[in-house]
């Protein structure tokens, strides 16, 4: 009996195991199949992804390292043929990676910044600019001369050009303001109301100047022809802002007092056409070199040039040219 309880036992291990193997994986290749396909397509979407270089991306990147080091950067061996013009692929004899036993592609070193290049291509698009700004300031100049001739004043005021911008002329002598007075008069207020609208619509920045001519003044309101030019030109500001509707923060007002005639003391007509206020429509251009100047100066970081010897800390108040103008007729 104990025998064949013995007999029984073996048997039903030996059905145990039968019955795990039947349990065990047979397909476990496929694991390695999935691995082995996944890094394959991982190479071909890699070898596709550094098969195509971006042709402007690289130039840029070449120049930026030749300007950089301030000499010919050779970016790699054969660097500049890998593409052509055309955007095609390099020849298969180029050895990008110059290993032992294959052909070397000799060192192309990439073209340097070109400086006159650059500069005559800054010049080009200075100039194509002022052109495009010239060409604004006329268009307003017209506009400013028919309504000055649908007012009937057509020779109330007159136009030219100099370095800042356009110039409006408009003679103070019996039109703007009376003999020694800086009081707009009602014929100089219907002539700025008359050009205000054009000079409202316009985005350009306004310089108003007063100038006289080169007879002296001496009253209590007036001292010197600095007080009457300043105080004329800041007339022609306020009546433009109040009662015309131009932002006062597009102008600002200056008394050039007798220091920049139209024409020399010595002329018969000094006395007169020098008596003027000048209404400057400033041309909208770039000034990078002055914003950059604010810019270091304004920071913590400048600091003074050591100098010298003794400086002078006088400035002059007069032109350059030295010639002189002041106030006309009796004051």
């Amino acid at each position: 009996m104990s025998g064949g309880g013995g007999h029984g036992g073996g048997g039903k291990r030996r059905g145990h195991e039968e019955e795990h193997e039947e349990h065990e994986n047979h397909e476990r290749w496929l694991v390695s199949y999935a691995d082995m396909m996944t890094l394959l397509m991982v190479l071909f979407i890699v070898m596709f992804a550094i098969s195509q270089v971006d042709q402007k991306k690289f130039m840029a990147l070449k120049t930026g390292l030749s300007a950089g080091f301030g000499a010919p950067v050779a970016m790699l061996n054969g660097a500049d043929q890998m593409l052509s013009v055309g955007g095609s692929v390099a020849p298969d004899s180029v050895n990008l990676s110059g290993s032992a036993g294959g052909p070397k592609a000799p060192e192309i070193a990439t073209t340097s910044v070109n400086p006159e290049a650059v500069a005559e291509l800054q010049k080009a698009t200075e100039k194509a600019a002022v052109a495009k700004e010239v060409g604004k300031l006329k268009k307003a100049q017209e506009e400013l001369q028919k309504a000055l001739e649908k007012a009937g004043l057509k020779d109330a005021a007159n136009f030219r050009f100099d370095e800042r911008g356009l110039v409006v002329t408009i003679a103070t002598d019996k039109v703007l303001f009376v003999s020694g007075d800086a009081t707009l008069s009602p014929e100089g207020r219907r002539i700025l109301a008359t050009i205000a609208p054009t000079l409202k619509s316009l985005p350009n920045r306004l310089s108003v100047d007063g100038h006289t001519n080169s007879i002296p003044i001496s009253t209590a309101r007036f001292p010197s022809n600095w007080e009457l030019s300043t105080d004329r030109a800041t007339g022609v500001l306020r009546f433009l802002a109040s009662s015309q509707g131009i932002p006062a923060d597009r102008m600002y007002a200056t008394g050039f007092a007798d220091t920049k005639p139209l024409v020399k003391k010595s002329d018969p007509r000094a006395n007169i056409r020098n008596r003027r206020v000048e209404i400057v429509v400033l041309a909208a251009l770039d000034n990078a070199a002055g914003r950059a100047v604010a810019a270091l100066g304004n920071s913590p970081e400048a600091t003074a040039p050591e100098t010298s010897g003794t400086a002078s800390g006088t400035s002059s108040g007069t032109d350059s040219s030295g010639s002189t103008a002041t106030e006309t007729g009796a004051h």
